[in-house]
């Protein structure tokens, strides 16, 4: 899913585990990429996109995918929406070959009446076959559910031992280690927006020579945390204007103006993603007032360069390399 995977595990915990944990895990995220990456061309999800949309067996995965997507439609009021994969290929982001059409009709809006309706049908007598008729991209929601399937299959090796999975700078840890929480590192804009690695007792941030900009700590019992930027999928359209990755739905262009990026920490992989999403959405205007009302846990950077948290997260926060502004 474009993202390097690490497992950090109590130093107690034997080697052995250890070894079978990773398989776990590299072997979850293999699978989970299979059915629900758009950047492979026999993902179960590209597959349905070339069928029209309709499928007579669709896998687990994939329907947990689809049906936890449309769960997060309504919850967060449209705001996260899967089906903006005809706003990205017509934006220029076509990993796979399609058609012509779809750069040529530039970005594609999701409807007002299409966003009321849900992602995804059950058809057929027996509701085995599923019908998906706007083309979806799970992009982050894609990658927390991979987390939380791979973890759920590490924690059944490792048992009790604490351990931290990573990817790409999202990631779900199981317990803690001896003394505290996991301590996380929100690293610098750099000019692209700053996502999150593991640091103190956990070791050094992931792929941050500069230092974090804020040390936060995960609770006893572990969490998950996932960043929203525009520090790695932005690109410049075909006719020569800046886009990102993070499609506004309503509009289907880029949205977040004024933001950077957005660190959210949950319970769950996944919903972390959705959430550092739908804040993104809300832009610099409306960040604050959303993410105070979810009473969600959330840090952002400005597009000035100017860190900002909710009261939730300045709890979870040990250290900041300056005082945040109040939000």
């Amino acid at each position: 899913m474009g993202s390097p995977l690490r497992l950090q595990v109590s130093v107690e915990a034997r080697s052995a585990l250890v070894d079978r944990a990773w398989r776990e895990i590299r072997d979850e995220f293999e699978a989970a990429e299979d059915a629900l990456s758009r950047f492979r061309a026999r993902s179960e999800v590209h597959r349905l996109r070339l069928s029209g949309g309709r499928s007579t067996s669709p896998s687990r995965r994939l329907l947990a995918a689809l049906a936890a997507a449309d769960r997060a439609r309504r919850t967060t009021d449209g705001r996260f929406d899967p089906r903006v994969l005809l706003a990205l290929e017509g934006l220029g982001s076509q990993p796979l070959p399609l058609s012509a059409a779809a750069a040529e009709a530039g970005p594609v809006a999701v409807s007002e009446a299409a966003r009321a309706e849900p992602i995804f049908r059950r058809i057929g007598r027996r509701h085995g076959a599923i019908d998906v008729p706007v083309p979806v991209d799970f992009g982050g929601i894609g990658k927390g559910l991979a987390l939380r399937w791979a973890a759920h299959r590490a924690n059944r090796v490792l048992g009790h031992w604490p351990f931290l999975l990573e990817a790409g700078g999202d990631l779900v840890a199981d317990g803690s280690p001896a003394g505290h929480g996991w301590r996380i590192g929100i690293e610098p804009v750099g000019g692209q927006g700053p996502a999150a690695g593991p640091v103190g007792g956990a070791g050094s941030v992931a792929g941050s020579a500069a230092g974090p900009v804020a040390v936060l700590e995960l609770p006893a019992t572990g969490g998950a945390i996932a960043t929203s930027s525009v520090r790695l999928a932005a690109w410049v359209t075909p006719d020569g204007r800046p886009a990102h990755h993070l499609i506004d739905p309503a509009t289907g262009l880029p949205g977040g103006d004024g933001l950077l990026a957005v660190t959210v920490q949950a319970r769950d992989a996944a919903w972390s993603e959705v959430w550092a999403k739908a804040l993104f959405l809300a832009g610099a205007a409306g960040i604050s007032s959303l993410a105070r009302a979810k009473g969600l846990a959330a840090w952002w950077i400005t597009a000035g360069g100017v860190l900002e948290m909710t009261p939730a997260a300045r709890l979870r926060t040990l250290w900041v390399e300056a005082e945040p502004e109040a939000a």
